[in-house]
């Protein structure tokens, strides 16, 4: 099955997009005479290998991942910055 997206963009005239089972390690494109000369981008992955979205993160999932002193440092930092956003300007 083939997918033909019209964009009106100077980026893309046409995008085609498609899925297959392929049952060889051969796959032949026919691309459009506009297409010639120019930069395409041709992209494959099994779908079945795509990464599931993790759960949601929360501060727990941070714990002890800085050193004590990366977190002093990071909290220094933070301190600072925050004592320049309250000074007149």
């Amino acid at each position: 099955m083939f997918t033909v997206i019209k964009k009106y963009s100077r980026k893309f005239d046409i995008m085609v997009r498609t899925t297959l089972i392929p049952d060889n390690t051969h796959i032949e494109l026919d691309i459009p005479a506009e297409y010639v000369g120019r930069e395409i981008e041709i992209i494959y992955a099994a779908l079945d290998e795509k990464t599931s979205p993790s759960k949601k993160k929360t501060m727990a999932d941070f714990l002890g991942i800085l050193s004590d002193k990366s977190a002093k440092k990071l909290h220094t930092h933070v301190k600072k910055t925050r004592n320049e956003w309250e000074r007149g300007i």
